[in-house]
């Protein structure tokens, strides 16, 4: 249906790169976009970026999703490994919460957080939970799928550093990727993440939401 929206680069960013095969960024003709930006700030804007280099690579592949803009970043261990994706994005630091090594910042540990969890409800990612806040910066945070671990991940820190409640977290980081989904046994390590930060459970995660 056609319409005008107005909304912000970010949102319009994560919204046309989500896909299964391939990004909206990549189909000309999906929608027109009336951008009141300098023609700097146009060329330098990550969106820009992303569809540059898909016509010069005809490679049409999804991006990470921006949590934070030009600061945080969600992905899956495919868009992790390619440089491409990283310098486009000015990608300073890597958060790996998948069982695979990644190939980049291998030798900074600065620059890498590796923790080595599958995705099982059994698994115990919420002792990392204070590692993973404090290493949080201009990082892209990523798992083999880009769904479970590190959308658990990612809203730890939004609770801990951002003070968003674990629904307000919830929303905000599926509003930037449509099928995030934590297992089970993760909802149920951020609900007591929420619990140590905010000392009550604000929110019921029997909700069928979660």
């Amino acid at each position: 249906m056609a319409g005008v929206a107005l909304c912000e680069p970010t949102e319009l960013y994560n919204m046309l790169n989500q896909s299964t095969k391939i990004s909206r960024l990549a189909e000309p003709n999906y929608l027109c976009l009336m951008d009141a930006r300098t023609r700097r700030e146009y060329n330098e804007s990550h969106l820009m970026t992303a569809i540059r280099v898909r016509k010069e690579l005809e490679a049409f592949k999804p991006y990470p999703v921006e949590i934070l803009p030009a600061r945080l970043y969600m992905g899956n261990y495919a868009q992790a490994c390619d440089s491409q994706i990283q310098k486009d994005l000015k990608i300073k630091a890597h958060l790996n919460v998948c069982e695979e090594a990644g190939t980049f910042f291998l030798e900074d540990s600065d620059r890498l957080l590796h923790i080595p969890i599958p995705d099982s409800p059994d698994a115990d990612m919420f002792s990392y939970f204070p590692k993973i806040c404090h290493f949080i910066g201009e990082v892209l945070v990523f798992s083999t799928m880009g769904i479970s671990r590190c959308s658990t991940a990612v809203m730890a820190y939004l609770m801990h550093s951002c003070r968003l409640y674990l629904k307000k977290s919830w929303s905000y980081v599926q509003k930037c990727k449509i099928n995030m989904r934590p297992n089970r046994g993760f909802v149920r390590q951020l609900s007591e993440w929420e619990t140590r930060i905010y000392l009550s459970d604000i929110t019921d995660i029997s909700e069928p939401n979660y």
